[in-house]
């Protein structure tokens, strides 16, 4: 498998006013390296739902990279639409993904629940919102990074059968 291409999108009203670093994308960008992963563009903008779907949309299109991931306005405030955009700019949903990372974040704490970040399919482009704090983003992208080079290829068309591949029932 040819390494993960990634693009960072972070949502920030003070990080687009440059009021505020950003430490979740970095934070992200090095993890993904770890990984093998090339994280190919990264942006900041405000949480302004037209610019957030713009944004996912054309990196999309453009196909700029196979995971896209925003952090940040996935939480209750009034100004976070991530999800929303998220939502708008997807052709289909992946539930399980969100699931899985509310999951594993309910075990170190409740608010948790919270979390409405959502994750879907554009193109040949899978989008995964993550929380906007660094350690937040680190640990629900860990927590799903198992089945993300899975669903990369799968999305980009391998037709390989992939039956009993992460079944921890099956013996050897």
């Amino acid at each position: 498998m040819k390494p993960i291409r990634a693009a960072i999108l972070t949502l920030s009203d003070k990080g687009a006013r440059g009021e505020r670093v950003d430490e979740s994308g970095p934070a992200l960008a090095a993890w993904l390296e770890k990984q093998g992963a090339v994280t190919m563009q990264t942006r900041i903008i405000a949480d302004e739902f037209c610019q957030i779907v713009g944004v996912l949309s054309e990196w999309a299109d453009q196909d700029v990279a196979d995971l896209l991931l925003t952090t940040g306005g996935t939480g209750v405030s009034p100004r976070d639409v991530t999800p929303e955009a998220t939502t708008q700019v997807a052709e289909r949903l992946i539930p399980g993904i969100g699931e899985l990372m509310r999951l594993r974040s309910l075990e170190k704490t409740p608010m948790a629940s919270l979390s409405r970040a959502v994750a879907g399919i554009r193109g040949q482009t899978l989008i995964i919102n993550l929380p906007g704090s660094p350690k937040g983003a680190l640990e629900n992208l860990e927590a799903v990074w198992s089945v993300v080079g899975h669903a990369v290829e799968k999305i980009r068309g391998d037709q390989s059968d992939c039956g009993g591949r992460f079944d921890r029932t099956t013996e050897p």
